[in-house]
């Protein structure tokens, strides 16, 4: 049976509203087909999930997962957020508008995991927006743990006599994740109400929440949609393993069956050099996308999903007849830090 059978089923939903909760997000975000990009490519059909208008702070993907992530702190009587990411975060951009939104503090470390880049770098961007949210930074060296570090911070903050919540890179734990499978039930309805069936959803996959969230709401609602994870960071081996482990423990919260490793999907062919550097692949993906659709990718996630998209069509993956999906995760303010990389390639 495939999907749009599935959907015209009455679907047995899962009640999100038993989980502390807070509203920050505009949802349902559309799903629309690209179908000039579609026909440039000769491949199959084209639509694109825009979780880039979720609303807070420009939007993007991790809106979703803050909406967990806020409300158990705020059941927990947190007057501070705490998290990490890199320097051109899109989750403490959205975190830090999320802390204004319910009246907390927010304090963020940074990781300067990118090299050889500018000045300009840490100033522009998510950096400029984050401290607009009055978000309070610190910045730290590559290749630290940055839980740890975070962690660290939050008892720090905590012996001064705040109450601090802390959040990890990308709100991916199985809080956050509850975002994503929440977004998959949202999906299936859209597939009802739209009266289309997709073969394939594919997105960019980082510190895993997304894709995770997404693959055990599917398998919680027993609907077989296969999501393809484009990693912007890890080989292939790593994040197959990362993205299972927080799966099963998404399964868990939602007190659903576990889900073998076979059925997490990953290509790690389009990573580059490495995270936060834009490969050739990428700038074309972001070049494309918004010169054929009119929409803008980031250099970082979906940049390189898009890349990993259209490297798959042109191998021939999908077939003709095939419904793909596109997650667009958000982040095309961080496009202003990546401006020469960018302007180079359009040159």
């Amino acid at each position: 049976m495939d999907l749009a059978a599935q959907a015209s089923l009455d679907m047995t939903q899962i009640d999100f509203d038993r989980y502390a909760r807070v509203a920050l997000c505009h949802q349902p975000t559309p799903i629309e087909p690209m179908v000039r990009l579609g026909e440039l490519l000769g491949g199959p059909n084209l639509f694109i999930k825009r979780d880039d208008c979720t609303g807070l702070a420009t939007g993007g993907n991790k809106t979703r997962k803050l909406e967990f992530l806020v409300g158990e702190a705020l059941s927990q009587n947190a007057d501070m957020l705490v998290t990490q990411g890199a320097v051109q975060s899109n989750h403490v951009r959205q975190t830090a508008a999320a802390a204004c939104r319910v009246g907390l503090k927010c304090h963020a470390l940074l990781e300067r995991r990118v090299p050889h880049r500018g000045g300009d770098y840490e100033q522009t961007g998510n950096v400029f927006l984050d401290r607009i949210f009055r978000a309070t930074l610190e910045f730290r060296p590559s290749g630290l743990d940055m839980n740890a570090e975070g962690e660290a911070v939050t008892e720090r903050l905590r012996a001064k006599g705040h109450r601090p919540y802390f959040i990890p890179g990308g709100g991916s734990n199985a809080t956050g994740a509850l975002g994503y499978a929440s977004c998959a039930q949202e999906i299936l309805l859209q597939c009802k109400s739209l009266e289309v069936s997709f073969q394939w959803l594919v997105m960019a996959t980082g510190s895993t929440g997304t894709q995770a969230g997404l693959v055990a709401g599917f398998h919680a609602l027993t609907r077989n949609l296969p999501v393809m994870g484009i990693s912007v960071r890890q080989p292939r081996k790593r994040q197959v393993v990362a993205v299972h482990d927080l799966t099963r423990k998404t399964l868990e919260k939602l007190k659903a069956p576990t889900i073998p490793v076979s059925k997490i999907v990953v290509d790690d062919g389009y990573v580059g050099e490495g995270y936060g550097i834009p490969a050739e692949s990428t700038l074309e993906a972001i070049a494309l996308t918004a010169q054929y659709e009119g929409i803008l990718l980031d250099p970082v996630y979906s940049g390189k999903g898009m890349a990993g998209l259209i490297g798959l069509i042109r191998q021939g993956f999908f077939k003709p007849s095939d419904n793909v999906l596109f997650l667009h995760t958000g982040g095309s303010s961080a496009l202003f830090a990546y401006e020469n990389a960018i302007m180079t390639d359009q040159a």
